[in-house]
């Protein structure tokens, strides 16, 4: 008895597993055995500027599916598909006579038109389902971030691959009742329906990112640069406004046939490239050496010290000489200000050195160099900075002036807008918020402070400064009267193959306005330009435009 009574619990704990544990799962199988399935392809998420521009979209469309198994006719059908797709008849009548499969896909992103004519001829065992075909409203417009999609919309590139989770969605299918060959039966359908992907609405001003492609048009049709770039930020916030970059493709014509032009056009340079940043990199030496006099640091110096006006510099037997030829008194006795202006690289060498490796690294580390900086986009790069330990002394007076360290735009860029919006270092992001098809807020993405690298007194006299190269210096060419823009200028010559690339250059420049409360801040970088090179001449110009249309856009008036 007792054994029998244990043989039979045994037998109703299995019954228990299999209809209440295991149910659920054991169902979806026998469904799956008695039934064929027409997809319900969900919609892809849309994707928008901050204003609700929409960047990214969908255009319906259908695809046909045939399984060979439900053919009753299969010459006609083949007949009739060949006619109406533009197929080969042969060709389509062997698939449809295929027994190795249960369905097969016969054509892709077809028109309503066609979708009817099927309807019009009956034909058992072809099925339809609604795809959608991705599409771009703005063409070109942001193409290196917003990246494109496969046939099959699977993100490939950009913001398309780094959010694919949320604007996919979730498919849906119709359930069909089926024999053992998969002929269909009666008994109906089964409707599962598909959940939407998500909007993202973007950081990037459609506005703002228009007039900021044009001024790189420009300097790419008059200079023929590799490439012509510019990063717009809020300060602030970190949020990327705009990033364009000169030449472009459009969205809706993937040159997906030719791998290498398709590598070079959607990579987004800005995010993924470093580069050797130049002068531009001496609005961190000064934010330290500011800081550190503030700090009571006899090392540092002060706004108003009077630098050797002497051309070169020996370190370690290493001679750093200034771009300028010193003659005619120039660059002689000048202060941090006027190093700043005429961008004196010898004084910035002091500064780095004066500081010594442990506290400048400890700058650097707080700027955000030789680190990402957790931008919401695929493939960032993390800049090249040397081991504190390997750092010799002619390393660390190169580094003060932008040399023997490279960087990505976004890093340099952020850094800078920490320097001069009072000292936090925020997360720059694209991506503002997820919104569903209705419009409710399913996620937003706040600003996130990462930490602190300067004091506000030390952010308000470098961008008092920084105004002044603009107004006085070598930023001149960025100036606009009645607005207080403020930047610096950069030249580097490029290292190709472990040396100095002859009659290569990166002429760049970094501005910002207004200088005593920044809410826009431009980083303009041109590659290998051709006929002239220093920033001041090529890059500033870029700015001003970028700036001239927004304050054209956003109706800023000047300064009273």
């Amino acid at each position: 008895m007792l054994a029998a009574a244990f043989l039979f619990l045994l037998i109703f704990a299995r019954f228990f597993y299999l209809q209440v544990i295991g149910g659920d799962r054991l169902r979806r199988l026998a469904l799956d055995q008695w039934t064929r399935e027409v997809p319900v392809v969900a919609a892809r998420g849309l994707i928008t500027d901050r204003n609700g521009a929409v960047l990214a979209e969908n255009r319906t469309a259908y695809s046909v599916f045939v399984r060979p198994n439900a053919v009753k006719e299969k010459q006609r059908t083949a007949a009739v598909l060949s006619q109406l797709l533009g197929e080969d008849r042969a060709a389509l009548y062997e698939r449809i006579s295929s027994s190795r499969v249960s369905e097969l896909t016969v054509a892709r992103h077809v028109g309503r038109e066609l979708v009817l004519a099927l309807e019009e001829q009956d034909l058992p065992g072809v099925y339809y389902a609604e795809d959608g075909v991705r599409v771009y409203p703005r063409g070109e417009m942001l193409s290196r971030v917003i990246g494109f999609t496969s046939v099959d919309n699977v993100g490939l590139t950009g913001l398309e691959k780094y959010y694919d989770g949320y604007l996919a969605g979730t498919d849906g299918e119709i359930a069909y009742f089926t024999d053992l060959v998969g002929a269909e039966v009666g008994g109906g359908a089964t409707y599962v329906p598909a959940e939407d992907g998500l909007t993202l609405e973007l950081t990037i001003d459609g506005e703002i990112q228009a007039v900021a492609e044009a001024a790189m048009q420009a300097l790419y049709l008059e200079y023929s640069p590799v490439t012509a770039q510019v990063i717009v930020l809020d300060p602030q916030t970190f949020e990327v406004l705009a990033m364009a970059e000169a030449p472009s493709y459009d969205l809706n014509d993937v040159p997906r046939d030719d791998s290498a032009l398709l590598n070079a056009l959607s990579r987004n340079n800005l995010v993924s490239d470093i580069y050797e940043p130049g002068s531009t990199f001496k609005i961190v030496t000064a934010a330290a050496n500011i800081e550190e006099y503030f700090r009571g640091n006899p090392a540092a110096f002060s706004p108003q010290h009077v630098f050797d006006g002497s051309r070169t510099r020996t370190v370690d037997g290493t001679t750093i000489r200034c771009w300028s030829d010193h003659k005619n008194g120039k660059h002689a006795g000048q202060t941090l200000a006027e190093a700043l202006n005429n961008s004196c690289n010898p004084c910035f060498t002091d500064i780095a050195l004066a500081l010594g490796t442990e506290t400048f690294y400890e700058y650097l580390s707080a700027f955000g160099f030789g680190k990402g900086t957790g931008i919401d986009f695929s493939g960032e790069a993390q800049g090249m900075l040397l081991p504190e330990g390997a750092v010799r002394l002619c390393d660390l007076a190169r580094i003060g002036f932008g040399q023997t360290v490279a960087v990505t735009a976004v890093q340099l860029a952020c850094a800078a807008a920490s320097a001069v919006n009072g000292g936090s270092y925020m997360r720059p992001r694209l991506v503002r918020r997820l919104l569903s098809s209705d419009g409710r807020i399913e996620e937003e993405f706040p600003s996130v402070l990462v930490g602190r690298t300067v004091s506000e007194r030390t952010s308000r006299l470098l961008a008092q400064l920084l105004e002044g190269v603009v107004a006085n210096g070598s930023g001149s060419r960025a100036y606009i009267e009645g607005y207080k823009v403020a930047g610096k200028t950069g030249t580097a010559q490029k290292f190709e193959n472990g040396a100095l690339a002859q009659g290569k250059y990166v002429s760049s420049f970094l501005g910002f306005f207004p200088s005593d409360d920044p809410r826009y801040l431009a980083l303009v970088i041109v590659d290998e330009p051709v006929g002239a090179y220093y920033g001041s001449v090529v890059a500033a110009p870029g700015a001003r435009g970028s700036f001239e249309g927004i304050i054209k856009v956003k109706g800023i008036g000047p300064v009273e």
